[in-house]
């Protein structure tokens, strides 16, 4: 090997050695990965028989990995949404819903969290939900006013 090539290898591996772990750590930031839960609440002065939302996040960090029922014994084991989605890794919002036929009298009034959301975060910006109540409804089925919240990264 000449010197020519000797000197150019060399030079080529100290640039290499100074560009890569600084385009390493681009790529890791990119990648970066991590999970949270985030609590729903509900909060009506009316028992809630009924109640739907969606959740999802402006910036395209966010997919749901799983969904869980709430405080509330008047609802199912776990509420409504679209399971398959969430299995083969394609939520990247969620709509859910949950209903009980229970008397007013067992339902729950005030704050209520009626779900918790598994999701897991892509890269290391920080998560810009966006919630919606789609729908509230008492015992009788009428829609009542409701006030829908959440709680980022606390899973209770």
């Amino acid at each position: 090997m000449n010197r020519f090539a000797a000197k150019s290898l060399l030079a080529l591996g100290l640039a290499l050695g100074a560009f890569l772990p600084a385009l390493g750590q681009q790529i890791l930031a990119q990648q970066a990965v991590r999970f949270t839960a985030i609590d729903v609440f509900v909060e009506s002065s009316v028992p809630i028989a009924a109640w739907q939302f969606e959740l999802a996040e402006r910036n395209g960090l966010m997919t749901v990995v799983g969904v869980e029922n709430g405080d509330s014994a008047a609802f199912g084991p776990a509420p409504y949404y679209d399971l398959e989605a969430i299995e083969q890794s394609r939520a990247d919002r969620v709509i859910v819903a949950d209903f009980s036929l229970q008397s007013a009298a067992a339902l729950p009034v005030g704050r209520t969290r009626i779900a918790t959301i598994h999701v897991r975060l892509s890269g290391s910006d920080e998560p810009d939900y966006q919630l919606r109540l789609l729908a509230a409804g008492d015992a009788a089925g009428e829609s009542i006013d409701a006030v829908i919240s959440l709680n980022a990264g606390t899973g209770r």
